[in-house]
């Protein structure tokens, strides 16, 4: 399984910006897709999942400004993130779980077996 992630960049506060996120081999349908995130210094962070199911779940942080969703089709996640802010500064990853995770364990970055690269987003005046 590989994982790619791509669509990061320079924003101002209150932009947007669309990261994508490329599976190769099984349709993600069959797994718990994550994005996580990892400021300079800090530990890496759950930012949103969508599940096998399609259910979402997100963290606080972010809730109301975040949407992630998926293009089977595509075998494609992506993390819509609006309302941007300098606190949302950080290498952006993706991760894919198996389908039957425990919900207690989404947010977990060891729950997750692959992961992509980070993609650094950058939010700043």
């Amino acid at each position: 399984v590989q994982l790619q992630a791509f669509g990061g960049g320079l924003v101002q506060p209150g932009d947007s910006l669309r990261l994508s996120c490329a599976k190769f081999g099984r349709t993600i349908s069959t797994n718990t897709m994550a994005w996580f995130r990892q400021a300079p210094g800090e530990e890496r962070e759950f930012v949103a999942v969508i599940r096998s199911t399609g259910d979402t779940d997100y963290a606080d942080s972010v809730k109301g400004r975040f949407a992630i969703s998926r293009d089977i089709a595509k075998n494609t996640v992506y993390l819509q993130m609006n309302k941007m802010e300098p606190e949302d500064t950080a290498d952006y990853y993706c991760a894919a779980g198996n389908a039957w995770m425990d919900p207690m364990m989404v947010k977990r970055a060891g729950a997750y077996e692959y992961w992509g690269h980070g993609t650094q987003v950058t939010v700043s005046s």
